[in-house]
């Protein structure tokens, strides 16, 4: 399943794959279209630059070219479902770009060859090799999810030197009082490693 499609089924639209061009010929001929008579456009009227196009677009070609081959619909119903109250909260989360990741035994998780340390506090209780969810939404910001719930995180400016097998069953929403972190373990440097990263602290829904 592709990012888009499953975004779609979190959001209830059923995609309808078109598998040959035949089934999908008025977006066929609008890309025939584009390829063909916009470039030409473009070159007569001595445009070069991405600003120049942008512009000749909005003040003139889309005018123009909606006037030559704008279709009246037959019925003006519209048939778009609203979103629910659910679906317009998590709107940034099922648009963002998701990926499946697990937790390391240190409480790290993996991505893009950059390493994100889970803190000792957590929204939920979270497990050594958990599936999470590591999203990228559309500012850039990179989350991490399970369920319905934000993981507080902090990202390592380097490549930890050793997975340690941390003699911890679980992160909580308190931190056990028992147990202790090593001296140079990142929970304990975080605030002096960059103060310049950002950690996310945010509640789930």
């Amino acid at each position: 399943m592709t990012q888009f499609e499953r975004a779609m089924k979190q959001l209830g639209v059923r995609v309808i794959h078109a598998n040959s061009p035949q089934a999908k010929g008025r977006v066929e001929k609008m890309n025939g279209t584009l390829q063909r008579r916009l470039v030409k456009e473009m070159r007569l009227n001595k445009i070069n630059t991405i600003e120049e196009a942008n512009k000749y677009l909005q003040e003139i070609f889309i005018s123009k070219f909606n006037k030559q081959f704008a279709v009246v619909p037959k019925k003006e119903n519209d048939l778009h479902r609203q979103l629910n109250t659910n679906e317009k909260n998590n709107l940034d989360k099922i648009l963002s770009i998701q990926h499946e990741r697990k937790i390391n035994n240190d409480y790290t998780v993996r991505f893009e060859n950059n390493y994100l340390q889970l803190t000792e506090t957590q929204p939920t209780t979270v497990y050594k090799k958990e599936t999470i969810i590591v999203e990228e939404h559309l500012n850039g910001e990179i989350k991490i999810s399970t369920g319905n719930h934000y993981l507080n995180y902090f990202r390592l400016p380097t490549r930890p030197k050793k997975e340690i097998d941390i003699k911890l069953a679980a992160l909580t929403v308190k931190p056990p009082t028992s147990w202790k972190p090593p001296a140079d373990h990142p929970w304990r440097m975080q605030f002096f490693i960059n103060k310049k990263q950002p950690i996310l602290a945010v509640a789930g829904q």
